[in-house]
């Protein structure tokens, strides 16, 4: 063994500890820390280290060169983008999934993958899904979204009597995604598919909403004279979590052959609220579903779970066909015969933690008190004479512009100037046509003092504009 791996074997424990202490001086500095930086700190040049340092001075030149330059997206009042922090079961999860070091490719060897499972169902019940629907882990709604389209594409192959993962794209014809708002993901998703950007269709919104309006979808429908199609309702939009009407959605294949995935990485959440919970009604009719769970569950990237009613159809288009990997049991099969992925790390042991430990009355009030502070800072700006907002806070996002000249540049220098002062990091938008912010409230340490902040720092920008 070489020598600076087995001195940091036999000094383990102490090893550890250092980590330890590393990690517990980044956290206990976090909600204090620049939220953002603009720019990474140099690298100095240096090459490939060739004798290596041992793990006690690399944790020292990490410390030195990178973490300096590192955000705070953790923190209280990182509001780009939808980014949940990292409870602390959830911190506790992630280092033992890398001390476990378990491959969750099957369930030959340990008890992790009934471990994913058990997850799943937690999650499950979380989200008012039905025992229907069977889940596993992937990386993010990115991946969740494309593994819910990919089972999608090999439904409508049933449909015209094509098994598209055997014959593959040209045996499938052309294939119609209708959509209201789609998440940008979705046209990656059919990019990566095959199924070509160019096959999502954007259906008409309601008047001032993000939310598909149902007739005009049942017109697009229609317009196909009886070909299957997909459909993908949101819910929870980027701009202004609006949330589809997924009853009435879900009601039009009494009428029209369709495939319906839900994309609810974050929205999936509101069934923790009571007073939002009505807006993932409709939720358990979809026959796919995203949800994100380093978005508002506040477990470390990376770690989402997609949901489906057709698990012989995932396992058509996900099974690895190989002696030693074994055949998929049609009842059950292991997890690598349903994500891209062979070799999966237990994504599931921060959540199954985090959701042992503060269960769902816990979450739910992380939930309702992120919507509370959102609802804070709209009442804010509403109030104020600097900004408008673009729609109301209907969850956990505030969408606003400046009330006067809204140009790009002039929201580019705003934001430059609320990121510059390290109070808050938001990120950029166009909603209706409008250059604009928003500021997404997801993380469990986020309270009134920091929405105060917040639009103490907004105010200073703006003033400083002018």
């Amino acid at each position: 063994m070489h020598e600076l791996l087995a001195r940091d074997l036999e000094h383990l424990p102490d090893l550890l500890g250092l980590t330890t202490d590393q990690a517990v001086r980044f956290l206990a500095d976090l909600a204090e820390r620049p939220v953002a930086h603009r720019t990474a700190p140099p690298g100095e040049g240096q090459g490939l280290p060739q004798a290596g340092l041992g793990l006690e001075k690399a944790l020292a030149e990490l410390a030195r060169r990178w973490e300096p330059g590192l955000s705070a997206s953790a923190g209280p009042r990182y509001l780009g983008f939808v980014t949940g922090g990292a409870t602390p079961a959830g911190i506790a999860g992630d280092w033992l999934t890398a001390a476990y070091d378990q491959n969750v490719s099957s369930a030959g060897d340990s008890s992790a993958s009934d471990l994913e499972k058990e997850t799943v169902r937690y999650l499950r019940e979380l989200v008012g899904l039905s025992e229907d629907h069977g889940g596993a882990f992937v990386s993010g709604a990115t991946m969740s979204n494309t593994v819910g389209l990919a089972i999608a594409r090999e439904w409508v192959g049933e449909q015209r009597g094509v098994q598209v993962s055997a014959a593959g794209l040209a045996a499938l014809g052309r294939v119609t995604v209708l959509s209201g708002t789609p998440h940008s993901s979705v046209g990656k998703a059919l990019s990566v598919l095959g199924l070509g950007r160019t096959a999502l269709r954007t259906v008409a919104t309601l008047p001032g909403r993000e939310a598909v309006d149902v007739e005009a979808l049942a017109a697009a429908l229609a317009e196909l004279d009886g070909a299957p199609a997909i459909v993908v309702a949101n819910a929870g939009t980027v701009n202004t979590v609006d949330f589809d009407d997924l009853r009435a959605v879900a009601a039009l294949r009494d009428r029209f052959p369709f495939w319906l995935h839900v994309d609810a990485a974050f929205g999936a959440f509101a069934a923790l609220s009571p007073a939002h919970a009505h807006l993932t009604d409709g939720l358990d009719l979809a026959d796919s579903v995203c949800v994100d769970l380093h978005k508002w569950l506040n477990v470390p990237y990376d770690a989402a779970v997609q949901f489906t009613r057709r698990r012989d159809l995932q396992t058509a288009v996900f099974h690895n066909e190989s002696p030693y990997l074994g055949a998929p049991s049609p009842a059950d099969p292991d997890f690598l015969h349903l994500t891209p992925e062979n070799s999966r790390r237990l994504r599931a042991l921060p959540a199954w933690l985090t959701l042992a430990a503060y269960g769902a009355a816990g979450h739910g009030e992380i939930v309702v008190r992120n919507a509370e502070c959102a609802a804070a800072l709209a009442d804010t700006i509403a109030a104020g004479s600097a900004f408008r907002l673009l729609a109301p806070a209907r969850l956990n996002v505030v969408c606003f512009t400046l009330a006067d000249d809204p140009t790009p540049e002039r929201l580019a220098a705003l934001r430059a100037a609320v990121t510059d002062s390290g109070e808050a990091f938001l990120t950029p938008t166009v909603y209706a046509g409008v250059p604009a912010l928003r500021a997404a409230f997801s993380n469990w340490r986020t309270t009134r003092a920091d929405v105060t902040r917040v639009a103490m720092a907004l105010a200073t920008a703006a003033a400083g504009l002018d």
